[in-house]
């Protein structure tokens, strides 16, 4: 079980990074959640689709909403389901900004992904997730 750290060590970045990441993985669950509602209602044409579409949201969403939560709770090791999220948001952002027409969420995703990874990757969430000690930094 990865190293539980005292909040008062875990840096603010860290933290902004977890409330970021747990956000994504609760809309991730919410959009698995809405797939079921539609499929048990007839929206899709085809169940199966809109059942392993929902099964995919809830499997993806429920491990990024893990790893936000970890790292708000204190965890180094959330951050490397975070990063990999991140980079498979990236590419998402930029479809909807171009091919799917949608630029008002494409640059929300954006935004909201390009922050994570700052914090993600902020000098002091780096040194946190290494282990060292930022109290005198």
């Amino acid at each position: 079980m990865p190293e539980r750290v005292p909040a008062t060590t875990q840096p603010t970045t860290a933290r902004i990074a977890g409330a970021l990441v747990t956000l994504q993985g609760a809309v991730g669950l919410t959009v698995a959640v809405v797939l079921v509602l539609r499929a048990l209602f007839g929206a899709d044409q085809s169940q199966a689709s809109g059942f392993g579409t929902a099964l995919w949201f809830g499997l993806l969403g429920g491990a990024v909403f893990g790893a936000g939560l970890a790292l708000l709770g204190g965890r180094r090791g959330g951050r490397s389901v975070a990063v990999v999220a991140q980079i498979l948001l990236l590419p998402v952002a930029w479809s909807m900004l171009t091919e799917s027409h949608q630029p008002l969420f494409g640059v929300l995703l954006g935004v909201v992904v390009l922050a994570t990874i700052g914090a993600l990757f902020a000098p002091a969430t780096t040194r946190w997730i290494a282990g060292a000690d930022i109290e005198g930094v």
